[in-house]
Protein backbone atom coordinates (compact mmCIF):
# COMPACT_ATOMS: atom_id res chain seq x y z
CA UNK A 1 0.00 0.00 0.00
CA UNK A 2 1.46 3.47 -1.15
CA UNK A 3 1.55 6.73 1.14
CA UNK A 4 1.09 10.23 0.41
CA UNK A 5 4.44 11.13 0.81
CA UNK A 6 4.70 8.35 -1.68
CA UNK A 7 2.31 9.65 -3.93
CA UNK A 8 4.08 13.32 -3.17
CA UNK A 9 7.96 12.10 -4.21
CA UNK A 10 6.40 10.56 -7.24
CA UNK A 11 5.38 13.71 -8.73
CA UNK A 12 8.61 15.47 -7.30
CA UNK A 13 10.05 12.99 -9.73
CA UNK A 14 8.13 12.63 -12.22
CA UNK A 15 6.61 16.15 -12.85
CA UNK A 16 2.82 15.48 -13.80
CA UNK A 17 0.74 11.93 -13.43
CA UNK A 18 -2.40 11.17 -13.69
CA UNK A 19 -4.42 9.15 -11.14
CA UNK A 20 -4.55 5.93 -13.08
CA UNK A 21 -0.83 6.16 -13.68
CA UNK A 22 -0.27 6.19 -10.03
CA UNK A 23 -1.87 3.55 -9.17
CA UNK A 24 -0.33 1.58 -11.62
CA UNK A 25 3.33 2.56 -10.86
CA UNK A 26 2.18 1.91 -6.71
CA UNK A 27 -0.28 -0.90 -7.18
CA UNK A 28 -2.67 0.68 -5.41
CA UNK A 29 -6.73 1.21 -6.46
CA UNK A 30 -7.87 3.94 -8.19
CA UNK A 31 -10.26 4.97 -5.69
CA UNK A 32 -7.90 5.24 -3.23
CA UNK A 33 -5.32 7.26 -5.28
CA UNK A 34 -7.95 9.57 -6.13
CA UNK A 35 -9.11 9.85 -2.25
CA UNK A 36 -5.37 10.28 -1.40
CA UNK A 37 -4.61 12.94 -4.59
CA UNK A 38 -7.82 14.54 -3.10
CA UNK A 39 -6.47 14.73 0.45
CA UNK A 40 -2.72 15.95 -0.78
CA UNK A 41 -4.68 18.88 -2.83
CA UNK A 42 -6.93 19.81 0.59
CA UNK A 43 -3.47 19.96 2.08
CA UNK A 44 -2.09 22.54 -0.25
CA UNK A 45 0.65 20.03 -1.82
CA UNK A 46 -1.02 19.20 -5.35
CA UNK A 47 -3.15 20.71 -7.78
CA UNK A 48 -5.06 19.44 -10.57
CA UNK A 49 -4.30 20.24 -14.16
CA UNK A 50 -7.06 20.72 -16.79
CA UNK A 51 -6.30 19.11 -20.46
CA UNK A 52 -6.27 22.82 -21.13
CA UNK A 53 -3.80 23.78 -18.60
CA UNK A 54 -1.32 20.81 -19.26
CA UNK A 55 -1.75 20.96 -23.45
CA UNK A 56 -4.18 19.15 -25.25
CA UNK A 57 -2.66 16.28 -26.77
CA UNK A 58 -4.74 16.54 -30.52
CA UNK A 59 -5.92 19.70 -30.43
CA UNK A 60 -9.42 18.99 -31.50
CA UNK A 61 -10.93 18.97 -28.07
CA UNK A 62 -12.99 22.43 -29.38
CA UNK A 63 -14.57 20.38 -32.46
CA UNK A 64 -15.42 16.85 -30.49
CA UNK A 65 -18.44 15.78 -30.10
CA UNK A 66 -17.55 14.70 -26.59
CA UNK A 67 -16.38 17.84 -25.42
CA UNK A 68 -13.98 17.88 -22.50
CA UNK A 69 -15.47 14.18 -20.99
CA UNK A 70 -12.01 12.68 -22.61
CA UNK A 71 -9.37 15.11 -21.58
CA UNK A 72 -7.10 13.65 -19.08
CA UNK A 73 -6.91 15.05 -15.13
CA UNK A 74 -3.25 15.88 -14.29
CA UNK A 75 -1.91 16.09 -11.04
CA UNK A 76 1.36 18.22 -10.37
CA UNK A 77 2.99 19.40 -6.79
CA UNK A 78 2.04 23.00 -6.29
CA UNK A 79 4.46 25.58 -6.74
Amino acid sequence: MTSLMAIRDMLALEGRLQAAQIGQRTATPLPLVEAMLKQLEAMGRVVSLSADEAGCATGACRTCPEGKNCQPRWWALRQ
